[in-house]
């Protein structure tokens, strides 16, 4: 059994539901971007495209992409300065790089926003190549020679305490970086990064830009809600043409009665993005496989897990079977109930296929648990839930939400500040609606890091539901465990941004600890109490409870399939990483690895991976969001015994383990709060609670 692991960690700032993407994730986790670069005597030739910024016709485009030349600018003759300037005294190259990072990482981030969701086609283009500038002068800093060569004069004996715990962390990391290479290597690692970082956001493009049309018939929507039909009226020949997006992909694949219509838009869904990704894919893995080499590992899985609170890639591999082999028992019968009610409408089936199983959750949650998901959805409008998320954030932890007049680069953005007895915590956007071109999944993208005393922190929450153009604005439950997810980051990052070192803040933690707090936070989506103070229908009427205690009761059916299928996704990510991908078939190992950890075989001409963005941002990290639940499971029993709006217990969890961001090892600051390290206990019981309707 894979054990929590403990002590020092390398703190680096970054459900195939959601995303973190932060200024710090962007130039640390994508391959640890920022190393590359090389020494104050060749900046030139390392960043010999910095002065070919594009010029756009475009009045908005133009605009944006000046603005970002100029902070690029003044961030590189900064760091230009505090390569050559001796500090006054050894210590205060760490304020100096503080203050470096301040100054690049906000244009950073709103550059790796707006390619992702600006409505303007040439700010998402003029987004890109700000990303790629800011990224590549990261590289440069934490490989530059003469500021590595001032942190070695620095004794950390003189230091305590976070400052301390800082000048050892941007040590490991200059030293992580390759900053101990020969000039020639250093160089190659800049231009892999630089590589990568292009082939990263090639491959998210190509995701978001591939929206696929599915023709059907009127007849095919049979199942689907009256709001969602009459969304999509048929034309004059008498078909339906149906997207790949969000908004219509999963009702469909949830209520459509039509197998071989769910089967048609499932096969869709899983060729976006293919065949170009498969070939900027490999591309990826070789540029990070050649970068892993020259760092001194085996494999890119051995070097991104390595100051993780796994620990190696090994120990990644166990965790997956740990899992597998903890969720099997149950999910052998989720999916014997699966099969059973799948021949009642096919007598000859011997198998669920992947596109069958949220079709049959639902009706078995419907006959065996009474539970309806499209009486369900009545109680949840879009409007009424931002309101309730924000009250119940408002109540457990003392703070106020208020709105925030400012400039937002879409009609249908808000935005909004959260402040605590007269005191500005921080900023931020939800963009929470679809629209063309707009990334497809949900995210909280950070834009500022908080700095105490300096600058308070700055979010956006960016999501795909119902609503925004005046229709119907209704929510499946699980729309509203994704907003409370997202809304979790936004609360780590919020309350972890007033330390002193903005490398420390908020979601720079470990990443495979970052989505815990978020996915502890879900759990008061099943809480009546929480429920009754916003899930009402149109008549005002509060959700029942027993629809609650149902829905309850209905909740563990399919967390072993679940677990199951999630861990093919992370085998898939890890082994796609573990070698070298010269001998990878991307295709043949894909179907291997569906067949040894998911219930659901393989469906012929599907391409998983070219929409699978993870395997870019989180690489070969995917079983971070299973290990982050397990730890989530462990805290969130400390709520159960205390009660979930304990404020006394809210604050001593904000204040212990959010607001400590990344300035102490992730397994140090459970132990904290726990009292003891985290083990795997509340989530084993988990996986045996229900077993039986």
């Amino acid at each position: 059994m894979i054990k929590p692991q403990h002590g020092a960690n390398i703190s680096y700032p970054f459900t195939l539901r959601a995303f973190l993407v932060s200024p710090l994730h962007f130039s640390l986790l994508m391959i640890c971007l920022c190393f590359s670069g090389c020494d104050s005597i060749s900046h030139k030739s390392a960043n010999e495209n910095a002065d070919d910024w594009p010029t756009y016709e475009d009045e908005v485009a133009a605009s944006y992409i000046a603005s970002c030349q100029q902070a690029y600018q003044r961030a590189r003759d900064a760091f230009e300065v505090l390569e050559k300037e001796q500090p006054a005294q050894p210590h205060d190259i760490l304020t100096a790089i503080n203050n470096l990072e301040i100054l690049a990482n906000e244009p950073l981030g709103k550059a790796g926003l707006f390619a992702n969701v600006h409505p303007n086609e040439s700010v998402r283009a003029a987004g890109d190549i700000c990303e790629q500038k800011f990224m590549a002068l990261h590289k440069d800093i934490n490989l530059s020679r003469p500021i590595y060569d001032k942190l070695l004069q620095v004794n950390l004996t003189e230091l305590s305490g976070i400052d301390r715990y800082y000048a050892e962390q941007t040590k490991l990391l200059f030293e992580l970086a390759g900053v101990g290479l020969e000039e020639k290597q250093r160089a190659r690692v800049r231009e892999l990064n630089a590589e990568i970082v292009k082939l990263g956001q090639v491959f998210l493009a190509n995701m978001r830009e591939d929206t696929r049309k599915v023709t059907l018939t009127a007849q095919d929507l049979e199942g689907l809600p009256e709001d969602f039909i009459a969304k999509h009226p048929p034309d004059a020949q008498g078909n339906v043409v149906l997207s790949t997006d969000y908004p219509d992909y999963f009702p469909f694949i949830q209520y459509a009665t039509n197998d071989e219509a769910r089967r048609k838009m499932y096969v869709a869904f899983r060729q976006r993005g293919y065949p170009i990704n498969k070939t900027v894919l490999k591309q990826l893995l070789t540029a990070r496989h050649e970068l892993a080499n020259l760092l001194g590992y085996s494999s890119f899985a051995d070097y991104i897990t390595a100051d993780k609170m796994i620990g190696s890639a090994t120990n990644a591999a166990e965790f997956i079977d740990q899992i597998t082999a903890i969720a099997k028992p149950r999910a052998d019968q989720d999916y014997a109930a699966l099969l059973q009610r799948l021949q009642q409408i096919q007598p000859d089936a011997t198998h669920v296929s992947d596109w069958q199983k949220t079709y049959l959750e639902n009706l078995i949650r419907n006959e065996v648990y009474a539970v309806d998901p499209q009486q369900v959805r009545q109680y949840f409008s879009y409007t009424k839930v931002k309101t309730g998320i924000f009250t119940l954030v408002e109540d457990l932890f003392g703070v106020q939400i208020k709105p925030w007049q400012t400039e937002v680069w879409h009609p249908s953005v808000e935005a909004y500040e959260m402040w605590e007895n007269g005191k500005l915590l921080g900023q931020f956007y939800l963009d929470m609606h679809p629209r063309p071109g707009k990334y497809q999944h949900a995210a909280q993208f950070g834009i500022r890091d908080g700095v105490k005393g300096v600058q308070t922190p700055l979010a956006a929450l960016v999501c795909n539901f119902p609503g925004g153009d005046g229709g119907v604005d209704l929510l499946e439950h699980n729309d509203v465990e994704t907003f409370l997810h997202e809304f979790g980051h936004l609360l780590h990052t919020l309350f972890g941004g007033d330390l002193p070192w903005a490398r420390f803040a908020g979601t720079n933690t470990q990443r495979d600890f970052v989505e815990a707090p978020s996915q502890m936070l879900e759990e008061w989506v099943w809480d009546l109490e929480t429920l009754h103070t916003f899930a009402r229908n149109s008549a005002g009427e509060p959700i029942p409870a027993e629809l609650v205690r149902k829905m309850n009761a209905a909740r563990d059916f399919g967390q072993g399939i679940f677990a199951r299928h999630q861990m093919f996704y992370a085998a898939l990510a890890l082994n796609y990483y573990n070698r070298d991908p010269a001998t990878l078939d991307l295709d043949r190992l894909m179907i291997d690895l569906q067949n040894q950890y998911s219930p659901f075989p393989y469906v012929e001409d599907t391409y998983f991976y070219t929409s699978f963005g993870h395997l870019d941002g989180y690489s070969a990290m995917y079983y971070t969001y299973m290990w982050s639940k397990v730890i989530a499971a462990d805290m969130f029993r400390e709520f159960e015994k205390k009660g979930l709006r304990n404020r006394e217990l809210a604050s001593r969890y904000r204040h212990t383990v959010l607001a400590a961001g990344a300035s102490r090892p992730a397994a140090d600051v459970v132990a904290e709060f726990l009292g003891r390290p985290f083990n795997f206990d509340a989530f084993a019981e988990s996986m045996r609670r229900g077993t039986s309707p």
